[in-house]
């Protein structure tokens, strides 16, 4: 491993610490008997507190030197908890950024077992980044797993869906984690260390496909990805936020770290990025559809990582940067709608642009942003991996991603917006909305301004981006005009299918079919063939073992009563005769003893006679 340095404050330390101490704060909700609250009895004053960590996040992030820290050994394994180059110091800066303004959206909730949650989820996030060894990503990893399970089940009681959508998460993350640790330990027997490495296509090994399979789920690969829109909108309003903005990131970061220029990860990156569209096009939920479109986004970046150019790494990072901040904003608006309206179904909403006018346009900013709109910054980030992929003559993977930025805007800047702000028609026009809280506001506030400054002023995005000098120029008359000819014929397209596009009440399976296929056989072969074994078993038992059995009970009842108790009591009828036999020998007269001792001593010379 290269020299590290000493000296080191991770990120996460300040979450974890967070975390561990929220439940011994006091703070209690007001009575709710009539008369008995007071105005000091809501004691919440240690919401003050959840915005700290992020804020220290975003001054350490901005104030790091490039280095290796946070170095030691442990059971003579070298561990690594601060990495810090140009590529894990972007994706802490937005994760930094994120947290902030999660948090921020998240300030009203007084369930500190969310804010736990959330707390570890994002410290793990940050300790993925950062982490220099497999065996440090590993526990982190994990954390990660585990509180973001918890940030879909805290919502059980108000979602009858999601302890079953948190159990599958959990199981399909499990998976991944095990291929993770599988690969993990299967490579340090063959290699010797647990250092986190890129590795060339040419050169990988069985255990390194392992990894990189177990990345892919965090990713949501193709076939692995049914845990996403499955979770994601049965998890908490909050919680969705956070959800949206690490776990698929934190895939990107590893992925771009060790599977750079690996051709499978551009081909499935592309089909990431159709598959998603054609699924969110579908969609009748619209957290649904953002989850369908998280599958999407990450097809860009992930066919980005596959191309593996310099142009292409880039535009998959400045992607990743732009994502976690308009997709974070499409979950806020989402959420405020869900949390005022109370469903996120668009056949039951409609007309909400004259009544919730500042979720309309946070919505909108966001929508833009992931259609890649000029003054946006998705229209900076998202065509850069575009134009990589045609200057590297993947002409084919270039097209396919401009077929999936047209279903972008078809499905979350045109469809989603139109049925829940605009065209759809509620199914009550006197629905009671529920006040929004102001905190909610200023999250939605920031992140759209952070959408619109980065899509104005690129630099400010590409001067963090890994590979410099960043040699793309978005702003160009061509590039502008290519950009609004193919999103105004999309629109045009919108306006004339919007009646065969209206959502149904229907929630579509995907590949969760193929995992019920899977469950229903597993339970047919437990249900039938080993029931028929079991029966046959069970049968041999009662005819051949029960009989066998009450055979060996009845036989060592008779060795108790003709062995055990024969010897046992033969042998005190002998004592108790033998001690009788001496008790009545003893007389007390002289005479009696002699003559027993001549009787002895007669016997005794018969004996010897006898024997000579």
């Amino acid at each position: 491993m290269t020299e590290i340095s000493s000296f080191f404050l991770h990120p996460a330390i300040g979450f974890f610490a967070l975390a561990l101490v929220l439940p011994f704060l006091p703070g209690r909700r007001p009575s709710k008997i009539p008369g008995f609250s007071k105005p000091g009895d809501d004691r919440s004053w240690w919401r003050w507190l959840l915005p700290l960590p992020a804020v220290l996040a975003i001054v350490a992030v901005f104030t790091y030197e490039p280095g290796n820290y946070g170095g030691f050994e442990y059971l003579g394994l070298n561990l690594q908890l601060g990495r810090l180059d140009r590529l894990s110091l972007i994706f802490a800066n937005v994760f930094a950024i994120q947290a902030l303004i999660g948090f921020i959206y998240a300030f009203h909730v007084r369930d500190k077992r969310l804010h736990m949650a959330a707390c570890f989820y994002v410290g793990g996030a940050f300790g993925c980044v950062f982490s220099g060894d497999y065996l440090s990503l590993f526990i982190f990893w994990e954390i990660m797993s585990i509180a973001s399970t918890m940030l879909i089940w805290l919502n059980s009681r108000e979602n009858g869906r999601a302890p079953g959508a948190g159990l599958r998460y959990f199981l399909v993350h499990t998976l991944g984690g095990l291929l993770l640790l599988g690969g993990v330990l299967l490579r340090y027997k063959a290699l010797g260390h647990f250092d986190f490495e890129h590795v060339g296509f040419e050169g990988a090994r069985y255990y390194d496909w392992l990894i990189m399979f177990g990345f892919g789920v965090n990713a949501a690969f193709v076939a692995l990805h049914a845990w996403l829109p499955d979770a994601y909108p049965e998890a908490t309003i909050t919680g969705a936020v956070f959800m949206s903005a690490f776990t698929t990131k934190t895939a990107v970061y590893v992925l771009a770290r060790g599977f750079a220029g690996w051709d499978f990860l551009a081909y499935m990156g592309t089909a990431m990025a159709l598959y998603g569209v054609l699924y969110a096009s579908m969609e009748n939920n619209a957290r649904r559809i953002l989850s369908y479109h998280i599958m999407s986004q990450v097809g860009y970046m992930v066919a980005g990582i596959g191309i593996g150019t310099a142009l292409t790494m880039n535009g998959a990072t400045a992607h990743a940067y732009a994502h976690i901040l308009y997709k974070g904003l499409l979950f806020m608006s989402v959420g405020a709608i869900l949390h005022s309206a109370g469903t996120a179904s668009l056949e039951k909403l409609g007309g909400l642009a004259g009544r919730l006018p500042l979720v309309m346009l946070a919505y909108m900013v966001a929508g833009l942003s992931i259609s890649g709109m000029p003054i946006f910054n998705g229209f900076v980030s998202k065509t850069m991996t575009i134009a990589g992929a045609f200057e590297d003559h993947h002409v084919i993977l270039g097209i396919l991603l401009e077929v999936a930025a047209v279903g972008t805007f078809l499905s979350v800047g045109l469809k989603l917006p139109y049925f829940a702000f605009w065209g759809g028609k509620p199914e009550d026009t006197t629905r009671v909305l529920k006040p929004i809280p102001g905190n909610m506001y200023l999250a939605m506030g920031l992140a759209s301004a952070m959408c619109i400054l980065q899509g104005l002023f690129p630099q400010m995005l590409y001067v963090f981006l890994p590979f410099q000098p960043v040699d793309y120029v978005p702003w160009t008359p061509w590039h502008v005009l290519q950009t609004l000819l193919l999103l105004g014929f999309t629109g045009l397209g919108f306006m004339l299918m919007r009646k065969v596009l209206k959502p149904h009440a229907q929630r579509n399976v995907d590949f969760e079919f193929l995992y019920m296929l899977i469950g229903r056989g597993f339970v047919a072969l437990v249900s039938r063939p080993m029931a028929f074994f079991d029966s046959l078993w069970s049968e041999a038992w009662r005819v051949l073992g029960l009989r066998g059995l009450m055979g060996g009970a009845k036989g060592a009842s008779i060795f108790d009563r003709k062995g055990i108790d024969t010897v046992v009591d033969g042998a005190a009828y002998t004592t108790r005769a033998l001690g009788f036999v001496s008790a009545r020998m003893q007389t007390g007269r002289l005479q009696d003893y002699l003559a027993g001792a001549v009787a002895i001593g007669v016997a005794a010379m018969i004996l010897v006679w006898i024997l000579r």
